[in-house]
């Protein structure tokens, strides 16, 4: 069944027809403690979290400054199945932080997997679920390596060879069709090294803040929705995504059960 929550996004959260480039180029870091990675220079001024208590969810377009930013971090070239902005959406979405105040975050995704996303992360803003920060991968130069030891929560990423074995036009990530939350307290398992990144401290799956643990907050609202947990042959507990290869994403039957969500595939690790 699907959750009661999983209705029609509000006319608040269609795409916007025009987007400040100061306002939505890029996402809050939530001011915690937590490890951090250096990113790109001179990033733009963040989008400020409304001041009503509610995840505030607007999809828009990925205005021309996000852009520039996207292709000059090598995250769209030859072979990536992504080539235009009018194939992605920009989705800006309040979230509790693990400093427990309320920051303004940003998701790069998929034009067709938009909608989802923001009702995924409205869900998890309304039960409360922590995650330490949002930010495109571009703020941290494309670099996933980055972007993980900052416990950063993203999205759409066509990753450098040496970070991925998929191919790129199959990949979730390069297609904006995966999501990787909170990676430290989620980590996932590299057999390259045989060791678990971005740390092995948190690998057990006990409860904990941040954490995502099947049948949990996190785990329901995706799969609710259709989308597939750890949909890799290794340990891969931050990523979410529509499916192996990457196609375009289609709602769920409303008689599906959350349980078709967990089907695993024996896939090349993406790294994760």
């Amino acid at each position: 069944m699907i959750h009661p929550t999983r209705s029609r996004l509000p006319l608040a959260l269609t795409l916007a027809t025009a987007c400040l480039a100061t306002a939505c180029t890029a996402a809050a870091d939530t001011g915690s403690s937590a490890p951090s990675a250096r990113p790109s220079a001179s990033p733009t001024p963040s989008p400020t979290p409304s001041p009503t208590p509610s995840a505030d969810a607007a999809i828009r377009p990925v205005p021309a400054a996000q852009w520039q930013r996207i292709t000059s971090a090598g995250m769209v070239r030859e072979g990536c199945p992504v080539a235009s902005p009018g194939q992605l959406r920009r989705v800006e979405i309040n979230h509790h932080g693990f400093d427990g105040k309320i920051h303004r975050g940003v998701l790069v995704v998929n034009a067709d997997t938009a909608e989802s996303v923001a009702r995924i992360f409205t869900r998890l803003f309304d039960e409360g679920f922590p995650i330490r920060r949002m930010k495109p991968l571009e703020e941290y130069g494309g670099d996933n390596t980055a972007s993980l030891a900052a416990d950063n929560t993203a999205s759409f990423n066509c990753r450098r060879s040496n970070q991925i074995n998929a191919p790129a036009s199959e990949s979730p990530h390069a297609n904006g069709r995966a999501v990787d939350i909170n990676p430290l307290e989620n980590p996932w398992k590299d057999l390259r090294c045989k060791c678990w990144k971005p740390r092995a401290q948190y690998n057990a799956r006990t409860e904990g803040k941040g954490k995502i643990l099947k049948g949990g907050t996190v785990w329901r609202a995706f799969t609710d929705e259709g989308w597939i947990w750890q949909n890799i042959d290794v340990p891969d507990y931050m990523h979410f995504d529509t499916g192996y290869p990457s196609k375009p994403y289609a709602e769920p039957d409303a008689s599906a059960s959350p349980e078709a969500g967990t089907t695993t595939a024996p896939l090349p690790p993406e790294a994760p």
